[in-house]
């Protein structure tokens, strides 16, 4: 599993990774977590407000910081 975080690395885009692996790790799945700052690349997925959310290259959040328990019902 593969969970993408885009985003310019701000406060809000760390804190969704942290959240994320702590989901994954919550439901036992092995994932790798990544970080996008690339502006084009984030465009790409349509996402004009960070910090935006892709699992498994599904884009599931944009614009909020999601709870491990909230991002652990997306996994």
């Amino acid at each position: 599993m593969i969970i993408k975080i885009l985003g310019s690395g701000c406060k809000k885009c760390v804190a969704l990774g942290e959240n994320a692996k702590a989901a994954a790790k919550a439901a036992g799945k092995q994932a790798e977590i990544v970080k996008v700052t690339d502006f084009a690349e984030i465009a790409g997925y349509g996402v004009m407000s960070t910090p935006g959310l892709v699992i498994d290259e599904k884009l599931v959040s944009v614009g909020k910081v999601l709870t491990a328990e909230e991002i652990g019902k997306l996994l």
